[in-house]
């Protein structure tokens, strides 16, 4: 094993989605966690890294921070890059891309800085080089002091590996689980989205009461590093029976299209039995069982002019089923446009933070149970 087994862990967070990824990480029993900006830093040695990619739902990626040291010019750099121990951390056969960024520092020419460390790599280990390499070695500078973190997750993390079929604009299952979080939900309700697209919330729902992981079905960078121990991983990847819930997670949508997405991409995730999609306006939504539950939807948000007027009346109209039909079910609504969330006239309490869904900000908005 890797003589070093105690890191700074970056766990990458959507940007606002920080508190529910800390939150997450406390419960799965990571060591010194901390949410700063765009993350959570834990600590703890190679199996927790990868424990962290197979089981965290919230973490975009897995930053691991090798280690690093002040350098004022970019030829004490260089001279610093060859003496780093490489070899601790990868593989002679195994080709890396290098990234760095610079901030405040004296070494102010981040791509200048990127090719001595490529060099002293390629130089001291022999590992070659290449701008599509699965190794991600980050460097960054920072009031001159230089930091070296190894990406071990590969893919982004929201790509679990068993999802083909995407519906446009989709949610990320990574921020569709924080959300799914914020609103409370822990996998022993019903579960609605009446705009379901893809099925994301739905899907996500289902995996986390049946405790499946997120990522079972993929591959990570880290399989490509010396610490990687193939039977360690393989026993850690064993799942533990799967909890029976002994509820249904249903989703809808008036685009039949998106129906058949939604099915195959549950089949796929191994949920089928535990999921239910139908064809049907909102207009018609009605709850899907006696028990009481959690309806979260994504509706459009309407980035063209003359969208807002007609999306109105759709937030307005899902509006008024939820309150006729939905008592005592709770409500999360995600937007980027507040006057369409208040014209569902729903009793919405404070907004969640504003989270960054690939350049929209967007909130969540939630009602208490409904009376």
């Amino acid at each position: 094993m890797e003589p070093n087994n105690d890191f700074e862990i970056f766990l990458v967070a959507t940007p606002g989605l920080e508190a529910p990824l800390h939150a997450e990480a406390v419960e799965q029993g990571f060591a010194d966690t901390k949410p700063v900006p765009g993350g959570v830093t834990c600590r703890g040695g190679w199996p927790e890294v990868w424990r962290a990619n197979l089981c965290l739902r919230g973490a975009n990626k897995v930053l691991v921070r090798l280690g690093g040291f002040p350098a004022v010019h970019l030829a004490q750099l260089d001279k610093r890059a060859r003496k780093f121990p490489w070899s601790d951390f990868l593989r002679p056969d195994v080709p890396v891309k290098v990234e760095a960024t610079s901030r405040k520092s004296r070494i102010y020419h981040a791509g200048a800085a990127r090719q001595r460390i490529e060099v002293a790599i390629t130089e001291t280990l022999g590992a070659p080089v290449s701008p599509n390499a699965a190794v991600r070695v980050l460097l960054r500078i920072e009031k001159d002091l230089c930091t070296f973190s190894i990406d071990s997750s590969g893919e982004p993390l929201h790509k679990r590996g068993h999802k083909p079929a995407v519906a446009k604009a989709p949610m990320r299952e990574t921020m569709a689980a924080m959300f799914l979080r914020e609103c409370g939900f822990d996998g022993s309700e019903p579960v609605l989205d009446p705009m379901c697209g893809s099925g994301t919330f739905v899907i996500e729902a289902a995996e986390i009461a049946l405790g499946l992981r997120p990522g079972r079905s993929r591959s990570f960078a880290f399989e490509n590093l010396p610490s990687f121990d193939p039977n360690a991983w393989s026993s850690m990847r064993q799942q533990q029976p799967l909890a029976k819930p002994d509820v249904v997670f249903h989703g809808s949508d008036r685009n039949s299209g998106a129906i058949g997405a939604s099915t195959k991409n549950a089949d796929r995730a191994g949920v089928a039995d535990f999921t239910i999609f139908q064809a049907r306006s909102v207009s018609d939504i009605k709850p899907p069982s006696d028990a009481a539950g959690l309806v979260i939807v994504n509706p459009p948000y309407g980035a063209r002019i003359g969208d807002e007027k007609r999306l109105r009346s759709v937030y307005g109209s899902l509006g008024k089923v939820l309150q006729t039909k939905f008592k005592g079910w709770r409500i999360g609504i995600v937007t980027s446009n507040a006057s369409l969330a208040r014209s569902t006239r729903l009793p919405l309490l404070p907004p969640g933070p504003i989270v960054d869904h690939g350049g929209t900000k967007i909130r969540l908005y939630q009602t208490g149970v409904l009376t």
